[in-house]
């Protein structure tokens, strides 16, 4: 049995977790930019900002399909499966998102800061001045990409609360592996 606090900070948290990577998708299928020649940058040219939506999506996924299941212990304290499954598919399925929401945040900060600095050093090596449209659009593009790896960190940590707790509450229960 868990305080009604602890119930409700679960709940909240599943929801910032799901808000923030629908943040995150909705930021990522939007980061389109148009250059003066008339070529586009898209972040589906990116292997690292597909893998970070496709992340965000599957965290997404699982947090609306956890919702229900955490108003009903938010709201009743108790499990609405009461065979010791749902402790361990919490203890379990947390982890494993949080891995997944943790390799999104780093692929997406890794391609953002790396590909930023690169065209960077080029623009600069080559006398480019800082208000070049060229120069403009493409940083545009790198930065709304760390924007997007930023929120995706939020629900990141907010999974890891999550699992912590589900960590205390999956002790506090028999579970089926005890």
């Amino acid at each position: 049995m868990v305080t009604k606090a602890v119930a409700n900070s679960m709940l909240f948290l599943r929801i910032v977790t799901l808000a923030a990577s629908a943040a995150t998708v909705a930021l990522l299928f939007t980061n389109k930019v148009k250059f003066d020649d008339g070529s586009k940058l898209r972040f589906q040219d990116f292997y690292a900002y597909r893998y970070e939506a496709v992340v965000a999506i599957i965290g997404g996924t699982y947090c609306i399909l956890q919702l229900p299941f955490a108003i009903y212990y938010a709201v009743h304290q108790k499990r609405l499966i009461r065979d010791g499954f749902l402790p361990e598919f919490d203890f379990f399925g947390d982890k494993i998102i949080c891995v997944l929401l943790a390799t999104g945040v780093g692929v997406g900060f890794g391609v953002s800061l790396e590909f930023k600095k690169f065209f960077d050093d080029i623009f600069d090596s080559v006398g480019t001045s800082k208000s070049d449209p060229t120069r403009k659009t493409y940083d545009k593009f790198f930065v709304r990409g760390i924007v997007a790896s930023a929120i995706l960190l939020v629900a990141c940590l907010s999974m890891i609360t999550v699992s912590v707790i589900s960590s205390i509450n999956r002790n506090r229960s028999k579970g089926i592996f005890n």
